[in-house]
């Protein structure tokens, strides 16, 4: 929308249109704060710190502790089992910390993943792994991370998980050796199960269940008792089992640190955002969407990305903007959307790609902005006509054909146009507004406007007749 301009003769308020092909400056200035807290929230993604806390065990059997890992290994989980471990060897009474791992890789570097590993393996309280329970998978960094420890621990895993492609190795091949390759077995590239991995060499032993690998463990001898259950006997660890999750806070941040939850915030960030910009004041829809930019920021800056391709999406919000301004989509909403298209597919680096979240964004972000934003910037400028009966009378030009609807300019801004159909106007034709309704000017062309008598019976009330 156009700013005021000084009242022309006769008091009338001159307003630009809602159609100006031309952002204006407030448009910008909303759009680049909303860039703004895009990028900054894309640079913001450090994890919650939590603060550590003592253990208390009672028990005069010991305490084990359980940590479960699941999902992508990112960094706040990394801080979580490394403060976990610390505060369990830190604490009289704790003899094991068993970390159950359910993992499709890690999105930590190679330093911070190798030295997750050193901190296991240096822990005063033993540390094993248990990949479970009975679906679960360790893939990736988190494949490589089980191997690991089963070089200076126990490492299990349960019938029916599955362990290996690695791809190229990440923990440094003269500390470990190839992690992932044993015998004939090599697993860098494909998934084995636990039996096959077992048999192989890469884990220690087949485990159903968490107690039995924690009953079995080297340091327990004598910390467990024969119970018989459903007329079968089995061991039970005397110790107390405390198992730990990830905080509440912490949790949300890991979950958001996933890549199809990251990219629809990314999605649902740049909708909100953009409709904030197009209406007046800051409301629900803007605070929601910084609340969804801080959370993508925070997601997409623990995963690894391609810069190009969020480059991409970011780009594309400025080119919905453009067209979004005019209510019309046209070349600047085909070009964000292949810009939002490209940058989609190729942002996430070395993780597979969240197939049904990108179905989700790219097919809601075509709908919205060749639909929905146009009708609410439409709506939202559909005032009375109270101010622009200066336009009466006015000369303009056609932008495109006129038959019986298009656009026009007037005075430098593009407006809706609609004409008789028994005189259609071609692009380039001088026009001289008749009416208005709306946001709608009726025109007509410079010379040889005719009258459709059948239009104005029905305006009249009158009914239509042939001939």
């Amino acid at each position: 929308m156009r700013t005021l301009e000084p009242a022309p003769p006769g008091g009338r308020i001159h307003r630009g249109s809602a159609l100006s092909a031309e952002p204006t400056p407030l448009v910008w200035t909303r759009l680049s704060i909303g860039v703004a807290v895009l990028v900054a929230a894309f640079a913001w993604a450090s994890p919650p710190a939590g603060a550590a806390t003592g253990r208390n065990c009672s028990n005069p059997q010991g305490c084990v502790l359980v940590l479960n890992v699941s999902g992508l290994i990112d960094p706040i989980e990394v801080d979580y089992v490394e403060r976990s471990m610390a505060e369990a060897s830190a604490s009289p009474g704790y003899v094991q910390t068993v970390v159950v791992i359910d993992s499709g890789g890690v999105v930590v570097s190679d330093a911070e993943l190798d030295g997750l590993v050193d901190r296991m393996r240096h822990q005063r309280v033993p540390v094993s792994v248990w990949v479970g329970p009975s679906g679960a998978e360790a893939r990736g960094g988190a494949a490589e991370l089980v191997a690991a420890v089963s070089q200076f621990g126990v490492a299990t895993m349960a019938s029916g998980t599955t362990i290996g492609d690695g791809g190229a190795q990440r923990l440094p091949a003269e500390k470990y050796g190839r992690l992932l390759s044993h015998g004939d077995t090599d697993v860098w590239n494909r998934t084995i199960s636990a039996e096959t991995a077992a048999k192989a060499g890469l884990v220690d032993a087949v485990k159903p269940i968490l107690g039995q690998h924690v009953v079995d463990l080297p340091d327990m001898a004598g910390k467990s008792k024969v119970v018989t259950e459903n007329g079968r006997q089995k061991l039970q660890p005397l110790t107390d089992g405390v198992t730990e999750t990830l905080p509440l806070a912490s949790q949300l941040f890991h979950t958001v640190a996933s890549p199809a939850v990251a990219y629809l915030m990314l999605a649902i960030a740049i909708g909100l955002l953009l409709f904030e910009f197009f209406t007046a004041g800051v409301g629900v829809a803007g605070a929601v969407g910084a609340v969804a930019a801080v959370l993508a920021g925070f997601g997409l800056g623990s995963l690894p990305l391609a810069p190009w391709a969020l480059a991409c999406c970011l780009l594309a919000m400025v080119a919905f903007a453009i067209d979004i301004q005019t209510a019309i989509p046209r070349f600047w909403t085909a070009a964000g959307l292949i810009l939002w298209i490209v940058g989609s597919l190729n942002l996430f680096v070395g993780l597979p790609r969240p197939w049904f979240a990108l179905a989700t964004g790219i097919g809601g972000m075509a709908i919205t902005m060749y639909s929905g934003m146009p009708a609410m910037v439409r709506s939202r400028f559909a005032t009375p006509t109270i101010g622009r009966e200066w336009m009466i009378g006015q000369m303009g030009e056609a932008s495109t054909e006129i038959s019986p609807e298009g656009t026009v300019r007037i005075d430098g801004a593009m407006w809706r146009a609609t004409t008789n159909r028994a005189t259609p106007i071609t692009a380039g034709s001088s026009v001289r507004v008749v009416a208005i309704d709306g946001l709608v000017l009726e025109v007509e062309p410079e010379e040889g406007g005719a009258i459709d008598y059948r239009e104005m019976r029905k305006k009249r009330g009158e009914p239509a007749r042939d001939g």
